[in-house]
């Protein structure tokens, strides 16, 4: 094969692949940039409201220091309240430092995806279940009291993202490789810290039969008896 053939192969070759990513920035087509606009929406929405749970858990630091510490807390969100770390535990914090850290970078993929393919400049809110959960855990007294509810509480809300997440990686468009990554890192992500937490939840407070699927913070045997009314029980909706 002769060197010119060679140029003229590879030229092509790189047309495609020029031509395969561009489609892949392009917006979704009809049911799928329906769901994809709907679902990056509710993300951002829902990730958001996990931010100060995790900050209510590891505290916040409107300055990091350089040494990576157990004890540093998270970056505090726009307009919240400063706070001391209620959580005891320090594998606890781990999880909400790596959480916090995760989901807003996360949130602002999700924004990202909304202004490049759909020019949507989105401003993430905080839904009434977010809301109520929170409230939860800022009530809740600091130390151990605090690490039990607030595994139930991050399970639940962790366990609603997985139905619209599973979803998006067979509804989202076909050439959207990056969103079909995104949302099946969140899935595994999300399980991976329930299976954490349902761990610590049965070594640390003996409830070993804990289940994220119903109201704000799921239930185990010890709650049968307790309300787990959630006007918004279902998972979020996607629907546009």
């Amino acid at each position: 094969m002769s060197a010119k053939t060679i140029r003229t192969a590879l030229s092509g070759l790189a047309a495609i692949c020029f031509i395969s990513s561009a489609l892949g920035e392009e917006p979704g087509r009809g049911l799928t940039a329906r769901f994809e606009i709907a679902y990056l929406k509710m993300i951002a929405d829902h990730h958001l409201s996990a931010l100060r749970m995790t900050e209510l858990a590891a505290g916040t630091d409107a300055m990091r220091d350089p040494a990576i510490s157990p004890e540093e807390g998270t970056s505090p969100t726009p307009n919240s309240v400063a706070v001391q770390a209620k959580a005891h535990s320090p594998e606890l914090k781990s999880l909400a430092r790596r959480n916090n850290r995760m989901q807003r970078e996360e949130i602002l993929t999700a924004l990202g995806f909304l202004r490049d393919w759909y020019g949507v400049q989105y401003q993430p809110r905080i839904d009434r279940r977010g809301q109520a959960q929170i409230a939860l855990l800022e009530q809740a007294p600091a130390g151990a009291d605090f690490d039990h509810l607030f595994m139930e509480v991050l399970s639940r809300h962790h366990y609603l993202a997985l139905v619209p997440s599973t979803q998006c990686q067979v509804s989202i468009d076909l050439d959207h490789h990056m969103l079909q990554r995104y949302c099946s890192g969140i899935v595994h992500s999300q399980i991976n810290d329930i299976s954490d937490m349902r761990e610590m939840l049965c070594r640390d407070f003996s409830i070993c039969d804990y289940q994220p699927l119903v109201g704000l913070k799921g239930r185990h045997s010890g709650s049968e008896g307790h309300e787990h009314v959630d006007a918004n029980a279902e998972s979020p909706s996607v629907e546009p």
